[in-house]
């Protein structure tokens, strides 16, 4: 017991039970303890303590770990909550910086754009005072000039009286000299001497009444002389200081002026093909002064051609400047790049399509993704592998309906010309055969179109490049190609070009939709139609116009034969449709897509050029926003002045009928009967709506800046409500881009977009106007009126005969006969202009406070402007000879009409040309 220590025996302590014991003195089960367990060994009892011991040792660590690990992962969320929350203040502070720099950016330019007016401003003053100085200073040296000559002209008057008097003095006494000679000599003879003074004091009576006539006569004579008066017309004339005057000014000044070149300011690089020896013509040229056919003068031209040269640089090319569609269309090009801020929220839109049409960059970067997203909308397509959708119709609602395609026929509104009465606006649905993107050609013999193989090898390859842009695999695109091609070839066979149908009656056959339903039961019309001319009530019972009837029917058999033929999930009438969109939207595609169908088109043998990006976005811009170039056209044009002018030509124009020598007196009153009945006025849009109205109409229209793929969608869809709108209100369509007029009814209506800078401004001079305007508005008269005048009257063949024998003489030219278009044309330019300078004329007797330009006279600045007008195009420039402005030298030959010669000192024009 003394040795090693021992723990003690556990004691087992039982309470007392509160409960009275029971009978025979065993407690319950329920209250008996527990019993006691074995006792272990004490080696055991150590063991198990030291695992106890083990494990608690070991929890404790795994807790501390747990704790560790804790605190670490809270440590981290802290560092991270920092680091984000230092990201998040690092960023809110760039953001700061970066709208910080944006905002200093913007009040620099702002600065920048507000110093440059102040700058065009101060130089704009600074050129209107110059001119006001110089047209002062010419004022005055002409002023003093008159003054300093009628100083002479007394002074000599003066001295030719004192040099008069002094020799009638010297003679008279020398007389009385003599006299009192004879009188001293011979007393006698001193009454004969009376008859001689009275001779003589009659002689200067009859001397001093001529001198006082010649005096009266050079006062008289001066001012009444005609070169007087154009000089002191010249010198009294009022300088137009207006910044569309200046810009005039500048372009005048850069132009040939008939009066400082009057042997080639009518040559033009226009039509200069239109004589040539193949055409029965001299060569242009040959004989002039000047010209670089003329070996004597091959330095001469050398220096004009880089004059002329030097012009196109400076951005003033005729051609391009004059042409009156291009006039226009750089018209509105400007309102829609000027920032007007405070214009309408439609205004905007417009503007904002423009400029998304014109960011090639943003085009560039989005490429064929935004047409492929579109394909998988639309149900996807075959040659991806992809289709969902099989319902033909359902598509083709779509693409009708959202997207103006139509892949199998055209569809357009218009009216019918075999409908009475005449006058009726009522329009019609019309299905054509549609623009098929297979290059076909007409076959005269088998009256059917058929395709060429030489013209089928860059289409093929055509179609294969737009699959591959596509993301189409090469191993199947070939096959979808040929598909595509063997489809669109069934569909060409059926087509027939316009003057075959128009012969063969096929144009403008009226049926309703049950009877087209039963002709072509392979579309559902009534469904497609309702879907392209939402929201019409159209029913079975409503008339269209058919225009080939022989194609709709056959096209409906081939679609239903490939559909049979093929299973849906391939069918080849989706890849046809979803190519026919893909043409559609082309213009809102990268350069790859463009740059293909250019290809095709020069491999086709087209010659014409693309147009420059401005020329299509204004047109794109002008396709889906008609209202809007509308109303800011209708509120630039000059009403009142546009109004004026044509009032005047039209006047002068019915006053020229009657100078005519006409072959049939009825052809006479006919002539005259329908000019008569004609109301000439400027055609303004029939829609009066405000700018609320207008915002009204394009409240849905969303424009994303730098997304013209999404914005030309919309366009498309904007534009098919607006043939919507065109059936359903039977009114007129404005079309803003004509530039010529039309006759309607009892009108002769003029376009407002004829009346734009440069070719007519309310602050040029009328001279200017007249002879610009003045003059196309003369001329569009006479061919618009007197198509056939040549067969009507006798005078057109003398004067076209006329004119162009001035030309031969001034030109030396090899004498030729023109043909009866040629003649009637000549006459009808060279009556045009003298139609417009008589108008001229009575306005200014009607008004004579006009204006002018660079100090020129009133005839001489309405002549100049006229010779800026060579290059305008029109459907009968081909027949026009020579260039219209050699008509200057023509009119010039009657004296009393320019304000100055116009000889070119040329022997062979030292004789006077006499009047046509």
């Amino acid at each position: 017991m003394s040795g090693t220590p021992t723990n003690p025996e556990p004691q087992l302590s039982v309470q007392p039970s509160s409960h009275p014991e029971p009978e025979g003195g065993l407690q319950p089960p329920s209250l008996l303890q527990p019993p006691v367990p074995p006792q272990d060994p004490p080696h055991t009892t150590q063991i198990q303590q030291t695992q106890i011991q083990q494990t608690q040792i070991h929890q404790t660590q795994i807790q501390q770990t747990q704790i560790q690990q804790t605190q670490i992962q809270q440590t981290q969320i802290q560092q991270t909550q920092i680091h984000q929350t230092q990201i998040q203040q690092t960023q809110i502070q760039q953001t700061q910086i970066h709208q910080t720099q944006i905002q200093q950016t913007q009040i620099q330019q702002t600065q920048i754009h507000q110093t440059q007016i102040q700058q065009t401003q101060i130089q704009q003053t600074q050129i209107q005072q110059t001119q006001i100085h110089q047209t002062q200073i010419q004022q005055t040296q002409i002023q003093q000039t008159q003054i300093h000559q009628t100083q002479i002209q007394q002074t000599q008057i003066q001295q030719t009286q004192i040099q008069q008097t002094q020799i009638h003095q010297t003679q008279i006494n020398q007389t009385q000299i003599h006299q009192t000679q004879i009188q001293e000599s011979n007393p006698g003879l001193q009454h004969q001497v009376k008859p001689v003074w009275k001779n003589h004091s009659r002689r200067l009576l009859l001397f001093g009444f001529f001198l006082c006539a010649f005096i009266l006569g050079l006062i008289y004579y001066k001012p009444h002389n005609p070169q007087h008066r154009r000089t002191n017309q010249e010198s009294k004339v009022t300088p137009c200081l207006s910044p569309a005057c200046q810009w005039a000014s500048a372009r005048l000044s850069s132009s040939a002026d008939p009066f400082m070149q009057p042997c080639d300011y009518f040559l033009s690089s226009c039509g200069s093909d239109r004589l040539s020896p193949g055409g029965r013509g001299r060569l242009r040229g040959q004989g002039i002064p000047g010209h670089p056919q003329n070996p004597k003068e091959e330095t001469a031209w050398t220096t004009r051609r880089r004059q002329s040269a030097e012009r196109d640089d400076r951005g003033l090319r005729e051609e391009e400047t004059l042409d009156r569609k291009t006039v226009l269309l750089q018209y509105l090009r400007g309102i829609l790049e000027s920032n007007h801020s405070a214009g309408s929220a439609a205004e905007q839109k417009a503007r904002g399509f423009f400029h998304s049409c014109l960011d090639n960059r943003s085009i560039e970067t989005a490429g064929a993704e935004p047409f492929l997203t579109l394909i998988q909308k639309l149900g996807g397509w075959a040659v991806s592998g992809q289709r969902n959708r099989t319902d033909l119709n359902s598509t083709l609602s779509l693409l009708m309906r959202d997207y103006a395609t139509f892949p199998f026929f055209n569809l357009y509104v218009g009216k019918d010309p075999n409908e009475t009465p005449p006058g009726s606006t009522k329009r019609y649905i019309q299905i054509d055969q549609p623009d098929l993107l297979i290059p076909i050609e007409w076959n005269s013999r088998t009256l059917k179109s058929q395709a060429n193989t030489q013209t089928l090898r860059p289409f093929l390859a055509s179609c294969q490049r737009y699959l591959a842009l596509l993301g189409a695999p090469p191993s199947s695109s070939m096959l979808h190609v040929w598909t595509f091609i063997s489809l669109s070839s069934e569909l060409a066979v059926a087509a027939a070009p316009l003057q075959h149908r128009l012969a063969s009656g096929r144009l403008y056959e009226r049926v309703t939709l049950r009877e087209l339903q039963t002709k072509a039961p392979a579309i559902d019309w009534l469904s497609c139609l309702r879907a392209a001319f939402h929201p019409l009530p159209l029913t079975e019972d409503d008339h269209v116009l058919l225009h080939n009837s022989l194609y709709i029917q056959q096209m409906s058999r081939i679609i239903s034969k490939w559909l049979k033929k093929h299973e849906p999930s391939t069918s080849p009438v989706q890849t046809f449709m979803v190519l026919n969109l893909l043409h559609t939207l082309m213009p809102a595609l990268d350069s790859r897509f463009s740059d293909t169908e250019n290809n095709l088109s020069v491999a086709l043998g087209h010659t014409e050029g693309v147009a420059p990006r401005w020329k299509r976005c204004v047109l794109e811009t002008e396709r889906g926003f008609h209202s809007v170039l509308t109303h800011l056209l209708r509120e630039r044009t000059a009403h009142r002045e546009a109004e004026e002018i044509i009032e005047n030509i039209f006047s002068s124009f019915k006053s020229k009928l009657h100078e005519l020598n006409w072959t049939d007196p009825k052809s006479f009153q006919s002539v005259m009967k329908k000019v008569q009945s004609l109301t000439p006025r400027l055609l303004t849009t029939n829609e009066t709506s405000t700018e609320a109205v207008i915002d009204q109409l394009f409240s849905e229209v969303t424009v994303d800046t730098h997304g013209f793929f999404s914005n030309y969608v919309q366009l498309l869809s904007m534009w098919q409500r607006r043939q919507s709108q065109l059936l359903a209100e039977q009114v007129e369509a404005d079309d803003i881009l004509a530039v010529t007029p039309i006759l309607l009814g009892e009108e002769l209506l003029f376009p407002m977009g004829m009346f734009v800078p440069p070719l007519f401004h309310p602050s040029y001079p009328r001279a200017m106007n007249y002879g610009v305007m003045g003059f196309l508005l003369a001329k569009d008269i006479l061919h618009l009126i007197l198509p056939d005048i040549s067969s009507q009257s006798d005078t057109v063949m003398a004067v076209g005969e006329c004119v162009w024998g001035h030309y031969l003489t001034v030109t030396e030219g090899a004498a030729f006969s023109l043909s009866a278009a040629q003649q009637q044309e000549l006459w009808l330019q060279y009556s045009a202009l003298k139609i417009t300078l008589q108008a001229y004329r009575q306005s200014l007797r009607n008004d004579p406070s006009d204006t002018s330009i660079s100090g020129l006279s009133h005839t001489r600045l309405f002549l100049t402007s006229f010779s800026q007008l060579n290059c305008d195009s029109d459907p009968y420039r081909e027949f026009m000879p020579l260039e219209s402005s050699f008509l200057i030298t023509v009119v010039c030959a009657e004296s009393d009409l320019c304000p100055a010669g116009l000889q070119c000192p040329n022997q062979t024009q030292q004789h006077s040309l006499h009047t046509c």
